[in-house]
């Protein structure tokens, strides 16, 4: 077994330099591992990455699809990949150029420092990253002593800002910057502050405290913002988004800045901030909250009693704000909560975007088990779970530490990087790298995520999850990862072809194909369906049914006997062609003898299907192209199964 991580002398050689720059890449994923012509639409490319650090980023080659069904007997549980529903469009992958992190590359010869950026941003010989989150000023990842743009004495202010200045960045991080747009013009930079000058807050410090409530202080501090907006682009790094505070909940940095803002401060912050961008003509996008899916326990513990409504409802109070208009989206981190929080505000706000864009990797108890633990977690909750709950984005934290994760100020003591760089100049690529890597190399800007079915957690519950993805050039991208730590075979269905593969324990895939597989109707959307039935089990309830989620299930709880029903309200009357009741991971669970019946009132029914079974994880009702609203599956068989119903799909031409 080879070492969980991959670790890389960068050699100095002039020839090593120019096969590197040829296209050679840096170490083992090279371009002929995940730059391949377009495949047949008959087969899916396959790239692997194991917990164990066996494969990284491999090319396994290829699988077929095939048009012959199944064995319903045999068959492994199914994916269906459909792209006629889709969700969010992407608009990228990656980290952050820190200052600790453009401190330990630029400790790399020119050389290496050229190979490290290649093997990160070249979208031909490397993972492609294609996003940036970047320190406005100081943060707890800084080699020198917390800074901003506008340090003047204590006791001095200057509302003018004729103390500004981005010279702090211009020897590293600029550069930096620079060089990863021209290997990846595709590249976008969201920019978020640590804490505004010191002379504009409570207590004259940047560790804590808050911007003072004063006019003066909002139209500077917004002005500051612009003027770092509008430095950067004379400097040749343009800025797509930016947020007014990191972390505005976490009222006790430990050592490092920060700024406690509640969100009526933010929501002033951004009043002043979006007419001034547009008065400048800049199109940088005004993100909120980037803090947490989930108030920390210690953060809300620390409230003030007159600001308690922003207990987990920050973002909310800023959208319902006068704010709400200059505002995109919301940005939120991994630190505390669940992945599903995105979700959630997306359903209340429709309109606003998502943005995920923080969460370090960190060394495990065990240092051995770092590789596969963070390959699992990041997987499950960034990879999937993010983009699964409407994030369009999804940011590690830096983007190269040093072997003791750092250099840093306070804060996180054991944070991974995309990338160690180590003192003898070798550079050591990280889970985060494999697993940014699954996404950026094959998920384009302007990409859409589209259904899939999933059946695994952010949790953990040992099944197969996944998240899928249709780029501008037709091909599909299907994102995979055993929670198992057995090998564990699944299918995948596009309309009328499918393809089965087993996946390693705990492995992360890619799969890319080309072409349409067929499929004549459109998934409809299940938003405000309900369901109720004659039976259930104590926690899988008729709900989970149509919650739009396959690894939650309705279950009668019990043996099935003739007269048990699930009957589902579609919300108002449509015609569709197709019920699909899909058992996910319980492919045991379909119904031995059911009939169908459709009503559009409730009150007059319609038999659709008179007597009929399923045979396997899919059980297809044909309603006949009906006007329909309610539809009550009603059991006409015994069995000592139980029935179970993870997701119900209509469908429609």
């Amino acid at each position: 077994m080879r070492t969980p991580r991959t670790t890389l002398l960068i050699a100095t050689s002039s020839a090593l330099v120019a096969a590197t720059l040829a296209g050679s890449g840096l170490g083992s994923a090279s371009a002929a591992e995940h730059r391949q012509p377009p495949r047949p639409a008959d087969s899916a490319q396959v790239w692997i990455t194991t917990p164990d650090g066996t494969d990284t980023m491999a090319d396994l080659g290829t699988v077929d699809f095939t048009s012959t069904p199944a064995d319903p007997a045999t068959a492994p549980p199914t994916v269906v990949v459909d792209p006629s529903r889709s969700f969010q469009t992407m608009t990228g992958f990656g980290a952050s150029i820190t200052d600790s992190s453009a401190a330990v590359l630029s400790t790399l010869t020119p050389q290496a420092r050229t190979a490290a950026m290649a093997s990160l941003f070249d979208p031909g010989t490397g993972d492609g990253l294609d996003y940036l989150r970047q320190p406005v000023g100081a943060s707890d990842f800084t080699t020198t002593a917390a800074y901003t743009y506008d340090d003047v004495p204590a006791g001095q202010s200057d509302y003018g800002l004729r103390h500004f200045s981005v010279a702090h960045d211009q020897k590293q991080i600029l550069p930096l910057l620079r060089q990863a747009e021209q290997l990846n013009p595709q590249l976008q930079i969201l920019a978020t502050p640590w804490s505004p000058p010191a002379w504009m807050k409570t207590g004259g410090s940047l560790d804590g405290g808050r911007l003072i409530d004063d006019p003066r202080v909002y139209r500077a501090y917004a002005a500051y913002l612009v003027k770092f907006i509008q430095a950067y682009r004379a400097n040749g790094v343009r800025v797509d988004q930016i947020t007014v505070q990191n972390e505005p909940q976490n009222r006790t940095p430990a050592g490092y800045p920060g700024t406690d803002m509640p969100s009526w401060q933010e929501a002033k912050v951004i009043d002043q901030l979006g007419p001034m961008l547009h008065a400048a003509g800049l199109k940088t996008k005004i993100l909120a909250y980037d803090h947490n899916w989930t108030e920390h326990p210690n953060d809300a513990a620390s409230t003030p009693p007159d600001e308690t409504a922003d207990i987990n409802d920050y973002p909310q109070q800023i959208l319902r704000s006068s704010a709400a208009k200059y505002v995109s989206g919301t940005a939120y981190h991994c630190y505390y909560g669940d992945p599903s929080a995105m979700t959630a505000l997306h359903n209340q706000f429709p309109s606003k975007d998502i943005y995920f864009t923080e969460c370090s990797g960190s060394q495990s108890a065990n240092p051995a088990s770092t590789f596969s633990d963070t390959l699992k977690w990041h997987t499950r909750n960034l990879v999937i779970g993010a983009t699964r709950n409407w994030a369009k984005t999804v940011v590690n934290w830096n983007i190269a530490l040093d072997p003791s994760g750092g250099p840093h100020t306070g804060g996180c003591t054991g944070c991974t990087g995309v990338l160690t760089v180590n003192a003898d100049g070798s550079v050591t690529r990280n889970a985060e790298y494999y697993t940014l890597g699954a996404l950026a190399r094959f998920v384009k800007p302007g990409a859409v995520r589209i259904a899939s079915t999933s059946f695994g957690t952010t949790g953990w519950n040992g099944q197969v999850e996944d998240t899928a993805f249709r780029n501008p050039d037709g091909s599909t991208v299907l994102v995979a990862h055993n929670e198992n730590d057995n090998p564990q075979t699944f299918a995948v269905q596009e309309g009328d072809q499918h393809f089965s593969y087993t996946l390693p324990g705990g492995a992360l895939a890619s799969f890319v194909w080309h072409g349409v597989k067929g499929g004549k109707l459109r998934q409809a959307d299940p938003t405000g369906w309900t369901a109720t039935a004659s039976a259930a089990g104590a926690t899988d309830t008729p709900a989970q049914a149509v919650d739009d989620d396959a690894s939650t299930r309705y279950s009668s709880g019990t043996g099935q006997a003739p007269g048990q029903y699930l009957q589902v309200d579609l919300g108002r009357a449509r015609r569709l062609q197709q019920l699909v009741l899909d058992t996910g991971a319980s492919t045991g669970d379909y119904p031995r003898g059911y009939t169908a019946t459709t009503s559009t009132d409730g009150t007059h029914w319609h038999t659709a299907v008179a007597d009929a079974a399923g045979t396997g994880q899919f059980t297809t009702v044909d309603l006949g192209d009906r006007q329909v609203r309610y539809v009550r599956i009603t059991l006409t068989a015994a069995s000592g199964s139980w029935w179970s119903v993870a997701d119900i799909r209509g469908y429609q031409h």
